[in-house]
């Protein structure tokens, strides 16, 4: 009975939870019972994704009507490797954030903090789960709005600032979507996307159509932060309080980037994307800019988080790169970067936030010679900061290599130039921080340092190891994101 139930319990089970720690008073508690879903998430999503890999696509049908007339969860090989993904990510980050919380926010917020933090997780997963275009609207603002309070709880007034600007650029990519999808049901007469897909055949090439794909991938594209419509990104990832930032830097994009996929391959089909207009040359174009652009301007910056959140919008580049490149081996590179990037990024971003919890700063000056006061911590940053330039052995490394073979099939060998060079602007800016934490004289903020309380170090430790690991190991990520990706080529028609 619970096997049949694992989709609904998988967005049920974070909202109930959320109501719950809303009623507490004591952060503690409400940490507690977001531990408890955080945890038994993987759980679930594990479950479906064996499921899914024995007896391909789950369809449940919401409340007992049968779709296309009810709401219907789907779930197939990508959106279960993405609920694994978001959940385990939840899982790791949540016996980090007691410590990290208590630090950031005031006692009398910290309930709150948990509550749309259970939202955000909800949301996240509605949106890979559901099947329902609409739905999918419901769950994007449940997460958004969830995402606008985590932010707005950072104790720099700047938050709130960045707070207002992710709202108003979400609320105009949410706008873009709903008017997408309102030109889709105008032409079927449906919101479920697996009908949407059928009854699009024969008018896939309509102008109505059309411009629903391109209203579609303006708003996708304004929540998953993709160059030039990345402007509300490295403020709100730089003034949030350090749990917000690395959920969200770790989860928010990759499912933005999932529903991008799943409206290019299985809804319009990449007949009517790839040859009606030039998305391929489009994305191509953008992802470039993202990779040197973002890249570049990560250089000057003198805040480690909002160096970091340039990074993210060059490593959002390299995902979109693998959707123009949208051959098996290339859309493989970009999927398994949907994971790597999580680990990464993640890993990155809890070890600035263990620096912060110690020296309560992120300027680079800082964290001069922190390397003899936080070894461990800093040598999890390094890693992890040689994950993102790609060096061999790290999952940086896997996905590159994944898209620059998919380049060459495509007879595109400047572009596998392209992605070296544009990893070595990676060294410099990730270079800069190890050599100021390794190789300089102590600074004045970092001479009382030491390392953070266990329940921070080992959940960092943890997504670090995992960037090394599935590094050699990609019969998992690299695997998976193989068979999503053939499963979307295929739905491609």
């Amino acid at each position: 009975m619970i096997a049949a139930n694992l989709p609904a319990l998988q967005v049920v089970l974070p909202l109930l939870g959320a109501v719950l720690c809303a009623f507490f008073r004591r952060g503690v508690w409400a940490w507690g019972v977001a531990l408890l879903v955080s945890l038994t998430m993987p759980l679930i999503a594990a479950g479906l994704l064996v499921q899914v890999l024995e007896s391909g696509t789950i369809s449940y049908a919401l409340g007992g009507w049968k779709p296309p007339y009810g709401i219907e969860y789907r779930i197939d090989v990508a959106n279960a490797f993405l609920l694994l993904l978001v959940s385990l990510i939840g899982a790791v980050m949540m016996p980090y954030a007691r410590r990290s919380v208590e630090k950031e926010i005031a006692p009398e917020r910290q309930a709150w903090f948990y509550t749309l933090y259970l939202l955000n997780l909800c949301g996240l997963l509605g949106i890979a789960i559901t099947g329902d275009a609409f739905n999918v609207f419901v769950f994007m603002e449940i997460s958004s709005l969830a995402s606008y309070g985590l932010i707005a709880l950072g104790r720099d007034r700047r938050a709130l600032l960045a707070a207002y600007q992710y709202l108003i650029m979400g609320t105009i990519g949410a706008t873009f979507y709903v008017i997408g999808v309102g030109l889709l049901y105008s032409m079927t007469g449906t919101l479920n996307m697996a009908d949407m897909a059928s009854r699009l055949a024969g008018i896939e090439n309509s102008r109505a159509v059309l411009t629903a794909l391109a209203f579609l991938t303006v708003g996708i594209s304004l929540k998953l932060a993709l160059f030039p419509l990345h402007v509300w990104l490295p403020n709100a990832y730089a003034y949030a309080p350090s749990m917000a930032t690395a959920f969200i830097a770790a989860t928010a994009t990759k499912v933005a980037v999932y529903l991008l996929l799943r409206y290019f391959f299985t809804v319009f089909g990449a007949a009517t994307v790839y040859t009606r207009l030039p998305v391929a040359e489009i994305f191509l174009l953008l992802s470039l800019a993202a990779m040197f652009g973002a890249s570049i301007v990560a250089l000057f910056q003198d805040n480690v988080k909002r160096m970091l959140a340039y990074s993210s919008v060059a490593q959002i580049g390299y995902i979109t790169l693998g959707i123009a490149i949208a051959n098996k081996t290339g859309l493989t590179g970009g999927i398994v970067h949907l994971f790597n990037h999580a680990l990464m990024k993640g890993a990155l971003f809890m070890a600035i936030g263990a620096v912060f919890y110690r020296i309560g700063s992120v300027r680079i000056d800082d964290l001069a010679g922190l390397g003899k006061r936080m070894p461990i911590t800093m040598g999890a940053f390094t890693l992890a900061g040689l994950s993102i330039i790609g060096a061999p052995g790290t999952v940086g490394f896997v996905s590159k290599w994944y898209l620059g073979l998919g380049a060459m099939e495509n007879g595109w060998w400047w572009l596998v130039f392209l992605l070296v060079a544009s990893s070595l602007i990676s060294v410099v800016y990730i270079g800069r921080v190890v050599e100021v934490i390794w190789f300089r004289p102590l600074s004045n903020a970092a001479k009382g340092a030491k390392e953070p309380p266990l329940s921070m170090l080992i959940p960092t430790l943890l997504l670090c190891a995992a960037t090394i690991y599935f590094g050699f190991d990609t019969t998992i990520t690299a695997g998976i994101a193989g068979r999503a990706a053939e499963w979307l080529l295929a739905g491609s028609g």
